[in-house]
């Protein structure tokens, strides 16, 4: 049973916090964009910067949940595990300078929407975390 509390404590925990504010952080460049307080170059470097290494947190925490038998978490990150590789591969996963104005609600709406997805998740993980605590202390004070 301690196994299965460092795996959501000490891994899932963190990378949740890390996906979370990665796409704050995404969120909060597009909105500096649209209030015109950093220019175009400077916010697509930025946000692009982060997108890789959340693609692949985000997969490496879905591939995770697959591997140690959490169907349920695996089961709901799936589908946006699915759609991060669908964007790469059809090379729409960066953000363009040229054209940053043109898809600026869209993006932010996208990026909107996985901060939600990344808040449920991590709401989910907080309470799993809770429970295995409850669980495991049970345990130990039966012995």
């Amino acid at each position: 049973m301690g196994w299965n509390l460092l795996f959501w404590l000490t891994i899932c925990f963190p990378l949740d916090i890390a996906l979370l504010a990665s796409a704050f952080y995404q969120v909060l460049m597009l909105s500096d964009l649209e209030a015109d307080f950093i220019n175009p170059y400077d916010a697509s470097s930025r946000i692009n910067y982060f997108v890789v290494p959340e693609f692949i947190g985000q997969g490496l925490l879905c591939a995770l949940w697959l591997l140690t038998g959490h169907w349920i978490m695996f089961l709901i990150t799936l589908p946006l595990a699915c759609y991060h590789i669908h964007l790469y591969m059809k090379r729409q996963h960066l953000v363009d300078v040229t054209e940053v104005f043109r898809v600026l609600n869209a993006e932010k709406k996208f990026r909107l929407a996985k901060l939600a997805f990344y808040l449920v998740v991590l709401v989910i993980t907080i309470f799993r975390l809770v429970l295995i605590g409850v669980h495991y202390l049970e345990l130990e004070d039966d012995e």
